[in-house]
């Protein structure tokens, strides 16, 4: 009797007990957007995805470790004054990998010219060595260069601290030469002849796939019918509760690390 007791006071404590927290992620619908739940319960509208991942704003993102630069150059005849196709020679097309750190590692470096003009710089010296080696890097889609020219163009920050670069980034806006002019090494300013884009790397069945920062889920897994995510989560793959046959689910922000497997097949 005593033995039955005490099995029934264990039974009693055992289903008493708190339930140890899901490691999951969930996709939750909700209007005026859609949300994503973390394993720590806090929740985040899409909107808010990247933002939770890098301080970002219209006009610039901050890099972040697992995030690439992708900087491709148009080169044309020496001398050349016009941009015409037949003064093209070719592109360069450098990538940048930022590192744990924070500081940039040249990945690569492809041509496709046969001879490099002397008047304009190969596509890996646009940022320099000695900028490439700060900690904190903020990329500038576009900003006005010279006002009475109307000149715009991408720029790269450097800097050894979160508060110096917000201190350049705010220099940089009010008056654009004191922070980039000269041979700044905190500031890479890339000519009109170049396309810089932010790039991440994830996995899709297995394969490694670089997709643009700011891409959706959506993007490439196409009408899935099956579909497992897995992101990461304090260092590990996490699941994410979707919903593939919810087209506003597949606009969840991809996150550099995803493990995406989908298929079309019932």
């Amino acid at each position: 009797m005593k033995a039955l007791a005490l099995a029934f006071a264990l039974l009693i404590s055992f289903s008493c007990a708190p339930r140890r927290r899901e490691r999951i992620f969930r996709v939750l619908p909700a209007q005026p957007e859609y949300r994503l739940g973390a394993p720590d319960a806090r929740e985040t509208s899409f909107a808010d995805v990247l933002n939770r991942f890098t301080p970002v704003a219209p006009a610039w993102v901050e890099l972040r470790p697992q995030m690439e630069l992708r900087i491709e150059s148009a080169y044309y005849r020496e001398g050349s004054t016009k941009r015409t196709l037949a003064n093209f020679l070719g592109t360069q097309v450098a990538r940048y990998q930022v590192r744990p750190g924070g500081t940039l590692r040249l990945l690569s470096v492809q041509s496709g010219l046969k001879q490099e003009p002397g008047n304009q710089p190969p596509v890996q010296r646009l940022i320099s060595n000695s900028q490439g080696r700060y900690r904190y890097h903020r990329f500038f889609y576009e900003i006005l260069l010279n006002r009475k020219a109307e000149l715009r163009g991408a720029a790269l920050l450097g800097a050894r601290s979160a508060e110096e670069l917000d201190r350049l980034a705010a220099q940089l806006l009010a008056d654009p030469a004191s922070v980039c002019g000269g041979d700044s090494s905190q500031c890479s300013v890339f000519p009109e002849t170049c396309t810089v884009s932010l790039e991440i790397e994830i996995e899709v069945n297995g394969a490694p796939q670089t997709v643009l920062w700011g891409s959706f889920l959506g993007s490439v897994a196409t009408r899935p019918r099956h579909l497992e995510v897995l992101r990461l989560y304090r260092g590990r793959p996490t699941p994410v509760e979707i919903d593939a046959a919810d087209p506003n689910a597949l606009r969840l922000p991809l996150l550099p690390g995803d493990h995406i497997n989908w298929d079309t097949n019932p």
